[in-house]
């Protein structure tokens, strides 16, 4: 109780005391913690990009149901950058130096990423990243939920070669730099581990939304006439997979005589497809919505609720983002702070479920443990799993196939931190190699 022998304070002083008050670090910490959500919303990656948005969406609102973190709600702050890949860059800057949001959920393509990646590193931000990529890249400020190369492409010819008896191989891919440094280690991979000659290698790239297949298709048809057993390798994204396989289709390329495997292609992309003509084709991933787990189940049926839609599908980069969401919340949890130099130093080693029935492991590379799974398109448009590693298997940033790379470590724990360590030089290197440089020329 105030003695009422004290003065009474003026008017105009309580209001600034209060105004302080609000604004002290006390009562700011009520505040919202914002997660920002970069992914496009328009253009041509909108087919696959737009769900993961919407995943984030449910998965923030699900911590909310639960208390949210550290006793603050979560907001989601959304942007769309519009398949428009210096866009990425101005609305990450945006997400970051205006908004002031705590982590950043997004992007796709290897191109939006990089585009990002100079922005998030220069502002000290986090980026959660869900898509398989190229690797050839280690950067402190970003963590890749996605495959590495030796977490789906080389697996997957792996297969194709073991199991099928591929001996011809077809590299088809979106002119950028994902498929061409993947292209690159899957070419210098056939050649060093299964001696397969230059000419039993085509490579063919097409820009963004490409639309006319015919010529393509007729020329995969032929390749594959000479008596030797081929496949097609696929790095084609967004929305130009829905003529490339009606084309198929239309031109009678079955997967009895030359099987696709797939590895942007997921059961959302094959939701605008007639999928009749393309059983038994194939996609390699690290989830498929048919898993057979209560964890899948449980997130299948919180995904319908959440749209609305019993129609509606899960994918692979629906349950990185699960897991990355995760992740972050549980280091959020273990540094007691959204603050990013706090969580980058707690998430490492953080383990967390995933929804193949396993559990997914930070590493000090910022990869993740994860499970392979090949599966056949089914004509329901879902897949059949028909093979997978027995155990997970731990992503590695730098590719043992590439000159410049093999030689290279990442490991961002004190005190070595750097994302390029040559065990050879001993010494920590900067920026990328020159393979991933002349890829995206």
């Amino acid at each position: 109780m105030i003695p009422s022998s004290l003065p009474r304070t003026p008017r105009w002083l309580a209001v600034s005391l209060l105004s302080a008050a609000v604004a002290s670090p006390a009562l700011a910490q009520e505040d919202p913690i914002k997660v920002g959500i970069l992914h496009s919303l328009s253009g041509t990656m909108a087919i696959s990009e737009t769900v993961l948005k919407d995943t984030v969406e449910m998965l923030i609102e699900q911590q909310n149901a639960q208390g949210g973190l550290l006793g603050r709600d979560l907001e989601a702050v959304v942007v769309d950058p519009a398949s428009d890949w210096p866009l990425f860059a101005e609305k990450a800057r945006e997400l970051l130096a205006q908004e002031e949001v705590d982590v950043i959920f997004g992007n796709w393509t290897s191109v939006s990423r990089k585009s990002v990646l100079p922005v998030v590193e220069e502002l000290n931000g986090l980026l959660f990243y869900p898509v398989q990529y190229e690797g050839e890249e280690s950067s402190e400020n970003v963590f890749y939920t996605g495959a590495a190369p030796n977490q789906q492409a080389i697996p997957a010819v792996n297969y194709l070669h073991d199991q099928v008896g591929v001996e011809r191989w077809v590299l088809a891919g979106t002119d950028y730099v994902y498929p061409r440094t993947t292209n690159k280690i899957l070419a210098a991979y056939l050649r060093d581990e299964f001696g397969v000659a230059e000419a039993d290698i085509m490579i063919n790239y097409t820009p963004f939304g490409h639309s006319d297949w015919q010529n393509i298709v007729s020329e995969i048809k032929d390749f594959g006439s000479e008596g030797k057993k081929t496949a097609v390798v696929s790095t084609i994204n967004g929305d130009a997979n829905v003529p490339f396989y009606r084309e198929l289709g239309n031109q009678g390329v079955n997967a009895a005589d030359i099987p696709v495997v797939a590895f942007s292609v997921g059961e959302q992309e094959l939701t605008g497809i007639d999928t009749g003509p393309l059983v038994g084709h194939l996609a390699a991933w690290n989830y498929f919505m048919s898993v057979d787990t209560d964890a899948n189940y449980d997130f299948i049926d919180a995904w319908i609720e959440h749209t609305g839609d019993e129609m509606a599908v899960t994918n692979d980069p629906m349950e990185a983002h699960y897991i990355g969401f995760n992740m972050w919340a549980e280091a959020v949890r273990k540094a007691g702070t959204t603050e990013v130099d706090a969580v980058k130093e707690a998430i490492i080693g953080v383990s967390v479920p995933n929804l193949t029935g396993g559990y997914a492991a930070m590493m000090p590379n910022h990869h993740i443990t994860k499970p392979v799974l090949i599966g056949e398109i089914q004509d329901n448009g879902q897949f059949s799993i028909v093979w997978e590693t027995p155990s997970t298997v731990a992503g590695d940033a730098w590719s043992d196939y590439l000159p410049g790379s093999r030689d290279l470590i990442s490991d961002w724990r004190k005190p070595m931190a750097c994302g390029n360590y040559n065990v050879v030089t001993g010494s920590c290197g900067g920026g990328e190699t020159q393979e991933e440089a002349t890829a995206e020329e």
